[in-house]
């Protein structure tokens, strides 16, 4: 199975946020090459939350391009063999820890978002990786920092989109 066969059964299977959810298949079926940076209208992108719900905080990155707080997250690369993969591989990438799992059940949430040229769109699919007991994170390439902030920090540092993804994870971990 390909990647973009993955993200559309991913996406069929999410039954949340209808409408959106819609768009993004929409985005696809126009667009073949919607998975991959170089598609100019906009393409999918997979992110990970990392949370320690045991320590009740989360592991953010201030984005070097973007100045933002943000969930890890980024382009899917062609090696990746599924959504999940990719948001998987993200998070370990740019947070520097090892040994993260899936958060189960799919997706957290979906989010489209602008963002400054040459790049239109992001639809990005958002998971929620746990991280392991005493994880030690490492600064990345592409952050100016990597921060552990308890659940009530992160509407003082973080935008809405973070915040709705925090919620919709600890929804996801108390069902």
């Amino acid at each position: 199975m390909s990647l973009y066969d993955d993200a559309v059964l991913v996406l069929k299977g999410y039954e949340d946020q209808t409408d959106l959810r819609q768009a993004y298949l929409d985005h696809l079926a126009e667009h073949p090459d919607g998975l991959w940076k170089a598609c100019r209208a906009g393409h999918i992108t997979a992110s990970a939350l990392v949370i320690d719900p045991e320590g009740g905080r989360v592991l953010l990155t201030l984005h070097k391009k973007l100045q933002m707080w943000l969930q890890m997250g980024g382009h899917c690369e062609p090696g990746d063999a599924t959504l999940a993969a990719a948001a998987l591989r993200e998070a370990t990438e740019e947070s520097g820890v090892s040994g993260l799992s899936l958060l189960p059940g799919g997706p957290v949430r979906l989010d489209r978002h602008p963002i400054p040229p040459p790049c239109h769109c992001h639809f990005d699919v958002q998971y929620a990786v746990v991280a392991p007991p005493d994880a030690a994170h490492t600064i990345s390439d592409e952050s100016l920092d990597v921060r552990w902030f308890g659940y009530d920090e992160v509407p003082g540092v973080a935008d809405a989109s973070v915040i709705r993804l925090l919620e919709a994870t600890r929804a996801r971990l108390a069902a």
